[in-house]
């Protein structure tokens, strides 16, 4: 496979790139974080037993992502067809999200399917998204580039909590839940409109070999990346990390509203201001992170967004009031963004040029993975342990919220394990210019 040229992209192509966080992260803060996350699992299921299929769902639509993602990757960089991609599973993730409208009370299936089905698309979207940003930046600004984009995108989470905000406030109850559901997935179409019309992708598809398909050839390519696996030792190395210390993240992430809701009864007004300033310290993190990573090296901010986050989640085991745990989610908004977006930048600089995609391909496995595991860990602990504390004669409202508490300890386990392995990791060996043979490709 021929390398890609990387010409320095223009001001326009940049805005593009990164109006598209701006768009998914209209997602992440109504769908995850602040609205359809507490109302499946209050309004639709109720009880500990909604913490369990909110984590299932989560983890049904991982396994997913985390099977097609590198095959979809692999065909993208051959075919120089990320943006098709991107089209698609962006389509699929803006109308499932406004098809949650219909969800009520009681439709716990219907809830679950279009749940799964608008993440897959979420999901998957960002492994052609993420891949693009090596098309766009320097191997010296990638950094910045990156933190821009997460910066950006954390404001677009700000803004669409901004519009559906009032709207909850005023006119209250589940039908204007559901509306900020389609408010949503039309955010997200809109600002998504941009990459897709700005953005010049700068591969060049390849011919497909005498009797290949697509699929065929996207199989070969993972088997032979696979085979030359010890050549990307400290990437495998850093992916190992990543599957740890992101279940910590996705866990926090995706339970944070429950946690609102159960540990200190925030309704769904003040968990849209928690998220919102959640999203606002994000965009200070992301900015500090992202020049931090180009300074002193990503591995190094890295390990200080992970310290920073075990402390946190230590602080909310402890905390025991409202204004505690909005004060914890304002430092959570600057250490997750740090984690996120510099891990996004780290595989940039371990990643081959030409194999952009088909690593962030690996890179969406290890991350859904992660998204699959952490979700569910999280989930069974909080019912598990709700239930044992009922048997023991505490009631119910008192044990869901002993649940919640024990499963907690569980985020700062995954963010300290994924901390030692990145010790190990050495982020100056880099895979940037490098092209794997293609003479096993039949």
């Amino acid at each position: 496979m021929s390398a890609v040229s990387k010409p320095l992209s223009t001001s326009r192509e940049r805005w593009a790139w990164y109006l598209y966080d701006f768009a998914n992260s209209s997602y992440a803060a109504v769908v995850l974080l602040a609205v359809y996350s507490a109302y499946f699992k209050n309004e639709v299921v109720g009880g500990a037993e909604g913490s369990r299929l909110w984590g299932l769902s989560i983890s049904v639509a991982m396994i997913v992502v985390a099977v097609l993602s590198p095959i979809f990757g692999a065909i993208a960089d051959f075919s120089a067809s990320k943006k098709r991609f991107l089209f698609i599973f962006t389509s699929i993730a803006c109308a499932f999200t406004s098809l949650l409208f219909f969800v009520q009370k009681g439709d716990i299936l219907m809830g679950m399917v279009f749940f799964i089905l608008a993440e897959i698309g979420y999901r998957s979207a960002q492994v052609f998204y993420n891949a693009l940003l090596t098309e766009i930046a320097a191997p010296a600004e990638i950094g910045r580039i990156s933190g821009t984009g997460w910066a950006i995108g954390s404001a677009g989470g700000v803004v669409i909590l901004l519009i559906i905000l009032p709207l909850i406030v005023f006119i209250k109850g589940a039908f204007i839940v559901r509306v900020s559901l389609v408010i949503t997935g039309l955010f997200f179409a809109v600002f998504a409109v941009p990459i897709f019309l700005w953005l010049r992708e700068r591969g060049t598809a390849q011919p497909l070999p005498a009797g290949d398909t697509y699929f065929s050839m996207a199989l070969h390519q993972l088997q032979r990346t696979i085979r030359t696996a010890r050549q990307f030792r400290e990437f495998l190395k850093f992916m190992l990390a990543v599957l740890l210390y992101d279940d910590g993240i996705i866990m926090a992430l995706d339970f944070a509203a429950i946690i609102g809701a159960v540990l200190f009864g925030m309704n769904q007004t003040m968990l849209i201001v928690f998220v919102i300033i959640v999203q606002v310290t994000n965009v200070v993190g992301a900015y500090i992170f992202g020049i931090l990573a180009d300074r002193y090296g990503c591995k190094r901010t890295l390990t200080l967004s992970i310290i920073m986050m075990i402390l946190i989640v230590i602080a909310l085991y402890f905390n025991q009031t409202q204004a505690g745990f909005l004060v914890i989610g304002a430092f959570a908004g600057i250490a997750m963004a740090g984690v996120q977006s510099v891990s996004r930048t780290m595989v940039g600089v371990l990643t081959p040029a030409a194999q952009s995609g088909e690593f962030y391909g690996f890179f969406s496995i290890v991350g859904r993975t992660s998204s699959f595991i952490g979700p569910a860990v999280y989930g069974w602990l909080a019912a598990e342990a709700a239930l044992w504390y009922e048997r023991q004669g505490v009631a119910v409202t008192s044990a869901e919220q002993m649940g919640q508490r024990i499963a907690i300890l569980s985020i700062a386990v995954f963010l300290a394990a994924g901390l030692f392995v990145l010790r190990f990791v050495n982020e100056a060996v880099s895979y940037t210019h490098l092209t794997l043979p293609t003479s096993d490709l039949v």
